[in-house]
Order: C-alpha cells, then sequence, then structure tokens
C-alpha cells in the first residue's frame, strides 16, 4: 500500500492534459516495439500516448481494421459510437469518424455531444437489432472509447459486435493483426475525409426512459429512499440527474465535476490516480458522505463499474454485493426464466456457489472476462452475470436481455431497489449471508514471472499439478478449463471443500496473479496463498523441465 493511498491528489500528480493530447497526434508507434503494437485484452486497446502505445497512428488503423472486419461479416448497419472524459477519448473519436465516414459507414454518435457509457452503447445496440423494422436495414455494432478506470493518461478503444457486448478473441485478434499490418504499411490502406454526415442518437434519453423496465423505481421513490450518486468525474455524470428527473427520486448528484486530469480524486492503493469504485482509496471523498444516504454509489470513468456504499457497511466488497444481488434478484424477478442460470467468473466469491445452491439455481462459472455471460443474457438462460472487480448485468423483469456488456449505473440502482424492497442494506444482508454459509476471506496477490513463465502458465494444464491438499485440505478440484462452458482459463484453479486458489498470468506486468479464498478465515487463506506459490512454481518448474 502506498504511503498517500487514500489521500487527495497534489499538482505533483496530476497529468499535463495538453501535452498528452499533443503527444497523441505526434509520437509514431514503431510496429516492431511489441509494447507500441496494437493488442486487443479483455476490454479493448488500451495505452497511453506518452507512450506511443494509444496515438492517432493505433486508432486510424484500427478503425480501418474494423470496418474491414464488419464488411467481411456483412455486417451493414448503422455503427454508434461514444467516448469517456478521458483526454484521449474525444481526439481519437475524431480520428475514428475520420476513418468511418471515409469508409461510407453509417455512424450515430451521440445528439448533444455527451460522454457515452459504456452500458448506454451495449443499450442502444441490441435496441436496434431487436427492432425487426431497424434490424431490415443491417445490424448495428458499436466502438466505445475508454480505459474504464484506468489512470488519466490512458485511452481505450473496445469494439463491440451486434451482440453489444465485447467482442470475443477471434474478432479482436484479426482485428488486432490488421491493424498491426496497416501501421507497419505506414497506413497506406487506411481512408480518411473530414467527419461530416453524422448522423446522432439520443444514448441518454433511451437508456434512462427504458430503466422501468428492469428497476422498481415505485419501490425506491415510495420507501422515500435518499440517494447519493457520485460519477467519479466520468461518463455517467448527466445519466444521474436524468434518472433523477425521470423517476422523481431523492436523489443527488455528489460530484458533477468532469477534469481529464481528476484533481479532485484521492490516490488509490498503489499511489495512482485512478477512477475505481471498488477501492476504498480510490473513494475515501466519495466514503467521508456515506453516513449521508441511504445509498451512496460510485461509477468509473465509462460507468461499467459499481462501488456500493452504505451507512452501516462503508463501502461494500464487490463480490459481497454481487451475492446480495444475486439472491435478491432470484427471489423478486418472477417472469425470468425457472432455469436461467447464475453467471460468476471463477475468480468470484464461492459465496456466490452457496448462494445459487440455496436458491436451487444452476451456477455457470466462466473464464475471467464478461464476453463469456453474452450468449446467456441474449436468451435468458442466463439471469445475471458478475465479475468480482465489480462488474455485472442482469436481465429486465420480462427476462429479456438489457446489456451484454457490465452497467454499473444499473447496479447501483438496484442496491436502491433491494433497500427500498426488503428495508435492510445490502451490507445488512451480506451479514445475514455470512451467518447462513460463513465468512469467506478472500484477496489477489501478485507472485514475480518471467514473460516464459507467464506462458506457461497460460497453458498449463489442471492435470500437471501433483498436488493431493492446498493448506491442510484435500484438493477436490484442478481446474484448466471453466466449468460452465469449458473455456479455457488461461490458467489455473485448484479447490477444496472450504476454499480455493486461481492463478493467471497478468498481461501487462511481469507477474501472475493469485485469487484465493477460504471459508476457514484470513490466517487460513494466507496459508492458501503460500500453497497456491509454492504449486504454481513447481507446476511451472516441471512444465519447464518435460
Amino acid at each position: 500500500m502506498h504511503e498517500r493511498a487514500g489521500t487527495p491528489a497534489t499538482a505533483s500528480d496530476l497529468i499535463d492534459v495538453e501535452a498528452l493530447v499533443r503527444a497523441y497526434y505526434e509520437r509514431k508507434p514503431d510496429a516492431s516495439v511489441p509494447a507500441q503494437r496494437v493488442a486487443f485484452g479483455t476490454s479493448g486497446h488500451r495505452g497511453s500516448a506518452l507512450t506511443s502505445s494509444f496515438n492517432e497512428d493505433h486508432i486510424l488503423a484500427i478503425t480501418q481494421a474494423i470496418v474491414e472486419y464488419r464488411t467481411a461479416q456483412g455486417i451493414t448497419g448503422p455503427l454508434f459510437i461514444g467516448a469517456d472524459t478521458h483526454a484521449l477519448s474525444a481526439p481519437a473519436q475524431t480520428t475514428a469518424l475520420d476513418v468511418l465516414v471515409a469508409n461510407k459507414v453509417r455512424v450515430l454518435a451521440d445528439e448533444f455531444d455527451d460522454y457515452v457509457p459504456t452500458p448506454a452503447l451495449s443499450h442502444a445496440i441490441l435496441k436496434w437489432n431487436n427492432d425487426p423494422a431497424r434490424r431490415a436495414e443491417g445490424e448495428a455494432d458499436g466502438i466505445v472509447i475508454t480505459p474504464s478506470h484506468n489512470p488519466p493518461q490512458d485511452g481505450g478503444f473496445k469494439y463491440n459486435p451486434p451482440h453489444g457486448g465485447p467482442a470475443d478473441s477471434d474478432a479482436t485478434s484479426w482485428i488486432a493483426n490488421r491493424a498491426n499490418e496497416l501501421i507497419a504499411g505506414g497506413l497506406a490502406d487506411v481512408r480518411q475525409a473530414e467527419p461530416s454526415g453524422v448522423e446522432t442518437y439520443d444514448f441518454r434519453g433511451e437508456y434512462v426512459a427504458d430503466l422501468a423496465n428492469i428497476i422498481d423505481f415505485d419501490a425506491i421513490r415510495s420507501a422515500g429512499v435518499k440517494i447519493g450518486a457520485d460519477p467519479l468525474g466520468g461518463a455517467s455524470v448527466s445519466y444521474w440527474g436524468a434518472i433523477r428527473d425521470a423517476y422523481d427520486l431523492d436523489l443527488t448528484v455528489v460530484n458533477e465535476r468532469v477534469d481529464p486530469a481528476w484533481a479532485f480524486m484521492t490516490l488509490d492503493w498503489d499511489g495512482k490516480i485512478r477512477m475505481d469504485p471498488s477501492s476504498p482509496s480510490a473513494m475515501a471523498s466519495v466514503l467521508e458522505h456515506a453516513g449521508d444516504y441511504d445509498i451512496l454509489t460510485g461509477n468509473d470513468a465509462d460507468a461499467d463499474r459499481h462501488g456500493i456504499v452504505t451507512p452501516d457497511g462503508g463501502l461494500m466488497n464487490p463480490n459481497h454485493y454481487l451475492a446480495v444481488a444475486i439472491e435478491y434478484l432470484f427471489a423478486h424477478r418472477p417472469n425470468w426464466r425457472a432455469d436461467a442460470a447464475i453467471g460468476k467468473t471463477l475468480v468470484s466469491s464461492s459465496m456466490i456457489d452457496r448462494v445459487a445452491d440455496a436458491l436451487g439455481r444452476r451456477l455457470w462459472e466462466v473464464p475471467v472476462g464478461f464476453k463469456w455471460f453474452v450468449p446467456g443474457l441474449v436468451d435468458g438462460s442466463v439471469g445475471f452475470g458478475g465479475e468480482e472487480s465489480a462488474g455485472a448485468s442482469f436481465l429486465r423483469f420480462d427476462g429479456t436481455v438489457w446489456t451484454t456488456d457490465k452497467d454499473g449505473i444499473l447496479l447501483c440502482l438496484l442496491a436502491s431497489e433491494i433497500r427500498a424492497v426488503t428495508g435492510r442494506s445490502p451490507s445488512e444482508l451480506y451479514r445475514d449471508l455470512v451467518d447462513r454459509f460463513g465468512d469467506p476471506a478472500y484477496e489477489r496477490t501478485d507472485a514475480a514471472a518471467s514473460a516464459a513463465q507467464k506462458a506457461a502458465l497460460g497453458k498449463l494444464d489442471g492435470d500437471a499439478i501433483t498436488a493431493t491438499e492446498l493448506a491442510g485440505e484435500p484438493i477436490t478440484a484442478k481446474l484448466s478449463h471453466a466449468p460452465g462452458n469449458g473455456a479455457a482459463i488461461g490458467g489455473v484453479k485448484v479447490e477444496t471443500a472450504d476454499a480455493w486458489f486461481a492463478a493467471r498470468p497478468s498481461g501487462t506486468e511481469d507477474v501472475y496473479k493469485i485469487y484465493a479464498e477460504s471459508f476457514t478465515g484470513p490466517e487460513h487463506l494466507a496459508e492458501v496463498q503460500a500453497a497456491a506459490k509454492a504449486i504454481v512454481d513447481a507446476a511451472l518448474s516441471a512444465a519447464r523441465s518435460s
């Protein structure tokens, strides 16, 4: 933990916004340098103009590649485009529009030149494609320009195909490879034109009006729930006021400032400015208002993540809130399919497993990445999909799809519905779960790893683990593929009756991530973490020598 974590940012912590934007246009990536090439992770291409990893050439090439990809896929409808409040997002959107217009793609940008949250863009794609008349004009897809909760100097660029959620690896690999070819070729095959003739779409109005079909606002209003919402300077800033006005709520937008340097933030655990609503350090200034509201919430820069603050519990651990949300929703959404499953990533808390078992619902456990929930949310076979990193979405009252990308605004509103309907805060309800199922200790740590070790871990098979015990308990499962869909984990997960760990290589640092949980307590968790490192290191050593 950094010595200044949770303290207000000072002038020395802030980026030079003008220099950052200048670098976006002036610096050119070297295609022979891996760190400067286009690379799509679980949430699109990310980087910084200052390190030549997110510059105009990248966006020109990626957008041209997306145009070619959608043509090859027969996608002929409009492309929705939106951006968050990061300094590099606006110039990247302008660059993308240059290419899209030159390629004669029908583009729909925000009607009010407003910021566009990730869930609002996903919602727009689905609304178009689920309307037979509009779909007859061609399927829609979209681009959302955001590095999510990343620091102010970063930029991000993500493609959402017609299913409305994050593109799968087949699409992103093709797009990244083609973009790198275009950069290496000096962008000779990239078309550019002045971005004229761009059509508009009311992302905010359409999204806010439709919320009545997924959140019980009558209950919130009748109960007089006092709500505070902090957009953390992100894309949801004007959405919260619109929600208040549309549904006559007792809702205060705690902070309406938008500042691409995020000077009003407190520093995160590592001393960086990071708009993570699940981090107590990043949310320190928000937590000062915890006693002023029945429910206080935060969102990250593109509003795909949520932070839930209650007077009695402070900032909730994301895993805790997901468990509460799941139990509440499956008891209060009678029109969902009787066989609708509970979706979770394999590094999310096993408290969710126990809740699912008590509800008599199928648990659908998938690898890290929200893209895995898309098919189930689309056809209603998954009622709720959630990640331990404070991202989730769920179905409408009638059991049909809402978004296929994470929706932080929605999960924040659900906290107020839970408070209104049950008369208790989500943190109180979590304590009930603890009384019934136990009190798990959960933590993510990092262990050093070389590039070769990370590559080996990503391909490691569960059967390569020879250990039979984990921290004194018999091992019951050694997984390299997710139980829910059989997809490769990109690492391993080892389970016992009361504990588990998962190890996955980092995509950006020379470490591998160890996620671990124990229902026996913090001391046992520490034993699990130590054993996890020993088990993984032994398996990697054996794999290297074989």
